[in-house]
């Protein structure tokens, strides 16, 4: 897992160009514009579309595979994050979608290939072992959703696209945090290193 993806967004949150809302840079041939150099309302960028259709992905996904772990996952720490994911997607997948409909950007309603691996390798595990395998996806998979919230912030034109990256990132990197912990549990490392930081004393 990346320790380091916390520390990275934070400082290119805190960078100036990524503080701009409304980058016009990407533009595709068919905005319409308001003035010239200024796009009219719910105008969207190529980054802004791209980043609609792989957010609503990963959001399908995790709603789906929520459900499935909240029932096949033997953990209750798993079961709960499981159901969690289900409630907290759900709701971002729909604010999504009300954007992405006044953008007029078609979001996928099936998971996509890569998901649909994951969803066949879930399957076939059982016990800790699907337990283990669930969390060990949803930390990559939180992984690639804050780089890609970061990506449509510091690259996106929709102001309001860009607003939703923005209230969604800390709710994204809470969940992985929360992953990571889960993992760490399930597999002993956490307290291994425990264990090996009270030997070094």
């Amino acid at each position: 897992m990346n320790r380091f993806l916390p520390v990275a967004l934070a400082l290119m949150i805190g960078s100036p160009a990524f503080a701009q809302i409304g980058n016009p840079a990407g533009l595709a041939p068919d905005t319409k514009m308001q003035e010239p150099g200024v796009p009219a309302p719910h105008q969207t960028n190529n980054q802004d579309r791209l980043f609609a259709q792989l957010a609503a992905a990963g959001g399908l996904a995790e709603v789906e595979f929520g459900k499935f772990a909240s029932t096949k996952a033997t953990t209750a720490s798993v079961k709960e994050f499981a159901q969690a994911m289900v409630n907290d997607h759900t709701d971002a997948n729909s604010k999504l979608k009300e954007l992405a409909d006044a953008a007029k950007i078609p979001l996928p309603d099936t998971l996509d290939a890569d998901h649909r691996v994951i969803r066949q390798d879930l399957e076939k595990a059982e016990g800790k072992a699907f337990d283990i395998a669930y969390m060990r996806s949803q930390i990559i998979d939180h992984q690639k959703m804050a780089q890609l919230l970061a990506w449509e912030l510091n690259s996106g034109e929709d102001a309001q696209m860009q607003r939703y990256a923005a209230a969604t990132l800390p709710k994204v990197m809470h969940h992985l945090r929360m992953a990571q912990n889960i993992a760490s549990e399930l597999t002993g490392q956490g307290s291994r290193e425990v264990v090996a930081s009270q030997t070094k004393k």
